[in-house]
């Protein structure tokens, strides 16, 4: 039995066949001048990858926007959002949001392709915090044999989405590794249809659903061809001050002030367990907060906090 039923599992028998396209006859590749001319067109964007990551700097990943309906569902691949730690596999490593080196073991990466893969280091659905727990330890341990690499794309291609996902279904295929595999995408026909989806992803404990443009490249930053939907609004922001509390809160941690990455500040109070308020997140790190919506001025209206982001690897 699979133990991750909401993936495509990794071990197929697959590695002797050759691909073949949805609902049709096997294929062994474009024409000699085609495959050439797209063979230098991966090698370029496979070396722009590399070079993101010289020096230890950040991975230029995807991220997402906003899914607020009235889109043509047809050209959208629809996935489960995984509450896990991304990570970045630059065919050597797996590298945090922030470009700092996890502390995979050897044996969790040995059968990884020598392509880059983003995705998400995954346990389960609402163990986020045990997952950062693992996997952001300085030194390899054990506690990665619990651990899945759930990927959804693959950085280096120069190919659209809908061809990337059959070209990652094969690497991992191939990989064969009981640590990897491939997030499952479907095709949902319509809005009514996607909102079921998403009401029977969070009953079942998950965050929300994400949705990829079918025709879209890989490209790094924010933009509408990565969309997730959610039953709530959420943000990051950096904390930039404790402020001290009154009442029941005298001696603890009343709020703190944050600030986005467009530079607005504001103040979140509620959503802390007294630990936490004993124990605030630090100066400079950072936290994510639900929302209802956003003010005219662009503040998050009624923010709470929801966890602190401790998903980087630790020195």
């Amino acid at each position: 039995m699979n133990p991750h039923p909401l993936t495509r599992p990794a071990r197929q028998k697959r590695r002797n066949a050759p691909a073949r396209r949805p609902g049709g006859a096997a294929h062994d590749g474009a024409p000699t001048a085609g495959r050439k001319g797209r063979g230098l067109a991966v090698l370029a964007l496979y070396c722009a990858a590399m070079s993101a990551l010289a020096g230890g700097g950040a991975p230029e990943l995807t991220l997402a926007g906003k899914y607020a309906g009235g889109l043509d569902l047809a050209d959208y691949w629809v996935s489960e959002k995984l509450d896990g730690v991304r990570a970045y596999w630059d065919g050597k490593k797996l590298v945090s949001r922030g470009g700092n080196a996890f502390a995979a073991p050897p044996w969790f990466v040995a059968a990884f392709p020598a392509a880059p893969l983003d995705g998400e280091l995954w346990l389960g659905r609402g163990r986020f915090e045990e997952t950062a727990s693992v996997v952001t330890r300085s030194a390899p341990h054990e506690g990665w044999r619990q651990v899945r690499y759930m990927v959804f794309d693959l950085p280096a291609s120069a190919l659209p989405f809908a061809e990337r996902l059959r070209e990652l279904q094969a690497l991992a295929a191939a990989a064969d590794s009981p640590y990897l595999a491939v997030v499952a995408q479907e095709k949902i026909a319509d809005h009514a249809a996607l909102a079921r989806r998403l009401d029977a992803v969070v009953t079942a404990g998950g965050e929300g659903l994400m949705l990829r443009r079918g025709s879209s490249l890989y490209r790094g930053g924010r933009s509408g061809d990565l969309l997730k939907f959610k039953k709530f609004d959420d943000a990051e922001a950096r904390v930039v001050a404790h402020n001290p509390g009154k009442g029941k809160f005298r001696g603890m941690m009343g709020s703190v002030t944050v600030e986005m990455e467009n530079g607005t500040r504001f103040r979140i109070g509620s959503g802390f367990t007294d630990a936490q308020r004993r124990n605030p997140p630090p100066l400079g790190g950072t936290v994510t907060f639900r929302h209802q919506g956003l003010t005219a001025n662009g503040v998050p209206r009624f923010p709470v906090f929801w966890r602190r982001r401790a998903d980087e690897p630790g020195p």
